[in-house]
C-alpha cells in the first residue's frame, strides 16, 4: 500500500467516523502524545528501564500506527503530498548520506 493510498484512506475515515480533522494545534499536541507513547514503550522493553506490569500488554506496532495515522491527519490538512515528499526526502538523503554512512567508523 503506498503513502497517497494510506493519506486518502484516512481522509475517508475522518469524513466517514471522525466528524472533521482537530486542528493542527491539536493534531501536533497529539502526536507528540503518540511518540511518547512509542518512546515509553521502547524505553522499558529495549533500555535499562524495567517495564512495568501494566506495560508488558502495549502493542509497540499499534503504537507506531497511532504515530502515522496523526502524521497522515497533518499532512492531509496541511495539503502536503506526504509520498511526493517521502521520495524527495529519500533521493536528497540517498545522495547525501551515502558516503557519511559508508565512512563512518562508529557504525562499523
Amino acid at each position: 500500500m503506498g503513502i497517497k493510498k494510506t493519506q486518502k484512506d484516512v481522509d475517508n475515515w475522518i469524513k466517514e467516523h471522525g466528524v472533521r480533522y482537530f486542528n493542527e494545534l491539536t493534531n501536533m499536541v497529539q502526536l507528540t502524545e503518540e511518540v511518547g507513547e512509542v518512546a515509553r514503550i521502547i524505553a522499558r522493553r529495549y533500555g535499562e528501564q524495567s517495564e512495568k506490569e501494566s506495560d508488558k500488554d502495549k502493542d509497540l506496532g499499534e503504537e507506531l500506527a497511532d504515530v502515522l495515522f496523526v502524521v497522515l491527519c497533518l499532512a492531509n490538512q496541511t495539503g502536503i503530498d506526504l509520498q511526493e515528499a517521502f521520495d524527495k526526502k529519500l533521493e536528497v538523503k540517498a545522495k547525501r548520506d551515502h558516503n557519511r554512512h559508508q565512512n563512518n567508523e562508529k557504525l562499523k
